[in-house]
């Protein structure tokens, strides 16, 4: 098996190093949604940490509105190899209704669990 990973990863060095594949594709960009409680308040963003990104909101570090309303749990994220998608969809669900916001979380994360302790 770590065989198998060791040449896959060899494939892919090679293709990036000769130019077959961008450097950017190789990227992972996360949209995430952010709640102070269940149905609470949430805040959406962009980022291609998500780990530093969420323990930021978590702990306060960045001023602003997720500090401000102390939204602190991780209730969904999606991810994608392509900014341009990514900063697309975050717009978009800036853009949806609060309640089909809702709604996508309940699908996914129905107990609205906080998704970061599983990222760690």
């Amino acid at each position: 098996m770590v065989g198998a990973l060791f040449k896959i990863l060899n494939i892919i060095s090679e293709l990036v190093s000769e130019s077959r594949i961008p450097l950017t594709l190789m990227k992972t960009y996360y949209i995430y949604i952010m709640a102070s409680q269940k149905n609470g308040t949430l805040y959406i963003g962009v980022t291609s940490n998500l780990i530093k990104r969420v323990y930021e909101h978590k702990n306060d570090i960045i001023e602003g509105f997720t500090s401000k309303y102390k939204i602190h749990k991780l209730v969904y994220y999606e991810q994608t190899n392509d900014i341009k998608s990514a900063i697309e969809r975050e717009k978009k669900l800036k853009n949806w209704h609060r309640q089909w916001k809702i709604n996508l979380i309940n699908e996914h994360n129905p107990a609205w669990k906080d998704l970061y302790d599983e990222l760690i």
